[in-house]
């Protein structure tokens, strides 16, 4: 990839300007999360556009305003996907939210895709952080910090993404079963292992015969059946550490599903917010004047 900086990011860029109250408005799919933008913020698009696949080192340089679906369908003609979640929104948006993908134990945590990511800084100035490379330990990861920012330290511009081969074979397979951590124990490398109190869900990609070895192993534990997919999942998304998902209780939830070795569960109720360690605050207030002095950068979100 060229270090030279596409004409849309320079467009972009001035759109957003130095001053000013100002946000990225993407695809919405996410809208409600982290709060709303303030009444007086000025709305941009990030630019759209796909300037590089190379399967062969596994990396795709994209704008941030393209889809995730417009990107997985490109990629799909290479046989390649990424681990970003396809939900109906941007690119950009995905990697403000930072939301991994349901199948996350297979396809990898959004934050460690992104190689290289281009912000425009609240002073007006496109920053570039990280290389288009997939072993890149050089500068600081600004852009792993920019995962899961909701917009509020820099507005993402181009990002190049890490992506991996489409499996040959993918299913999901479920059994009624109180005890998922002995599917997660016993079978190699699932993509994801789902629990609703009830029922397990388990997805297995691969080789054919990597497959069918899984699939035998989940006989044994227990009467599986090969579904279409996966569950529906309730409304909202619940962070704990993942060993304590298995103790989580409807009471507390309402109805729920659980991704089992990640610590995500989506819920019928809302997690209650616990008070934050004021050393948290602390730093999170001194990178937000750091980044964005003036607060102009998505008025009313927090990260």
């Amino acid at each position: 990839m060229s270090n030279s900086i596409n004409s849309s990011v320079e467009t972009f860029c001035s759109e957003i300007g130095t001053e000013g109250p100002v946000a990225v408005e993407g695809g919405k799919t996410r809208w409600n999360l982290n709060g709303f933008p303030s009444e007086n913020t000025r709305f941009v698009k990030a630019p759209e556009g796909i300037l590089s696949a190379k399967p062969d080192e596994m990396i795709v340089t994209v704008l941030t305003g393209t889809s995730v679906a417009e990107l997985h369908k490109e990629l799909g003609q290479l046989g390649q996907r990424t681990c970003l979640p396809e939900r109906g929104g941007t690119i950009g948006g995905a990697l403000a939210v930072g939301e991994n993908d349901l199948s996350v134990l297979g396809k990898g945590r959004i934050r460690d895709s992104v190689l290289q990511l281009r912000y425009v800084s609240a002073d007006g100035k496109i920053i570039t952080s990280g290389a288009p490379v997939v072993k890149n330990v050089s500068g600081f990861n600004l852009h792993k910090l920019m995962v899961g920012s909701f917009g509020t330290l820099g507005l993402f511009a181009e990002a190049t993404i890490r992506t991996n081969p489409i499996p040959i074979t993918s299913k999901w397979f479920t059994a009624a079963s109180k005890d998922p951590q002995k599917v997660f124990d016993n079978t190699y490398k699932p993509s994801a292992i789902l629990w609703d109190g009830e029922t397990v869900w388990v997805h297995l990609e691969g080789h054919k015969p990597d497959v069918e070895k899984q699939k035998n192993t989940l006989l044994e534990i227990g009467n599986y059946e090969e579904v279409e997919g996966a569950p529906g999942l309730p409304r909202y998304r619940w962070s704990i550490p993942p060993a304590d998902v298995i103790r989580v209780k409807r009471k507390d939830t309402g109805n729920f599903v659980a991704s089992i070795g990640v610590g995500t569960i989506w819920a019928d109720k809302p997690q209650n917010r616990k008070e934050i360690d004021p050393a948290i605050t602390q730093i999170t207030n001194s990178l937000k004047r750091e980044f964005d002095p003036t607060g102009r950068l998505n008025p009313g979100r927090h990260a």
